[in-house]
């Protein structure tokens, strides 16, 4: 349990996030994918149900596996950030928003570690 606390954790919490804030979310999907509203209401649900699936042990793997599919589903958008930094330079300087294109591997690895074994 103690390995998928903190993942649990910080996707229950990224997930509220999504709809407490939603504006915020709205504001970074690319424009080619469309229906912001919608993609931030979905992916802060899939966060918020990965982190609780991840808690729970009958659902740990599967939750796992999806927040791995919802990682690599997000990662066009923070590689989009990156490269229009201009256009979100009030959220974050640029190299900020070139070290987090990388980060999804490391996040990815962090839950498969979390379930493991």
């Amino acid at each position: 349990m103690t390995r998928v606390l903190a993942p649990g954790l910080l996707f229950i919490a990224a997930g509220l996030l999504h709809f407490a804030r939603p504006q915020m979310y709205e504001r970074i999907v690319p424009a080619w994918v469309g229906h912001a509203h919608e993609v931030v209401v979905l992916s802060g649900a899939a966060e918020f149900a990965g982190g609780v699936g991840l808690l729970i042990p009958a659902t740990r793997v599967p939750a796992a596996w999806g927040l791995v599919v919802l990682l690599l589903a997000v990662w066009p958008a923070n590689v989009q950030m990156a490269l229009d930094a201009e256009r979100y330079a009030k959220l974050a300087p640029a190299w900020a928003l070139w070290a987090r294109v990388p980060l999804q591997v490391p996040l990815i690895a962090w839950v498969l570690w979390a379930v493991r074994g």
